[in-house]
């Protein structure tokens, strides 16, 4: 299971960076990405980085504010959200490509089938 980390309550306009990483499984030939989940709303596709670390795809949402990155040394993905609005507030999810080595964008859930139990960020106006 993927252990997602950094989540919190900020201030709009403020920023937070969140983590996910495994002990469990080595990530670095699989593209990763960010979902969230708002209440009473589906999770929805924030952003992925592909397994080489040479793409990265945003929601039109979060494009230009939010940036995903990885480091395979650390076995770690990153989302870094600045610029921050109370829309923003949901449970945040990392997730591991069904298919090792695919690149190329892929934003739906079922595209992914490792996911952690998410970490909630809170945006208060």
């Amino acid at each position: 299971q993927l252990v997602e980390s950094g989540g919190g309550l900020v201030q709009a306009g403020g920023s937070l960076r969140v983590s996910c990483t495994t002990s469990e499984r080595t990530l670095d030939s699989y593209s990763m990405a960010w979902f969230r989940q708002a209440p009473g709303k589906e999770r929805e596709f924030v952003a992925r980085i592909t397994w080489s670390g040479d793409s990265t795809y945003y929601a039109d949402s979060v494009k230009g504010r939010f940036t995903i990155s990885r480091d395979n040394a650390k076995n770690t993905a990153y989302l870094q959200m600045n610029s921050l609005k109370p829309e923003d507030t949901a449970v945040y999810y990392c997730a591991v490509d069904l298919v090792r080595y695919r690149s190329g964008d892929s934003r739906g859930v079922a595209g992914y089938y490792y996911w952690g139990q998410g970490t909630q960020v809170t945006v208060s106006s």
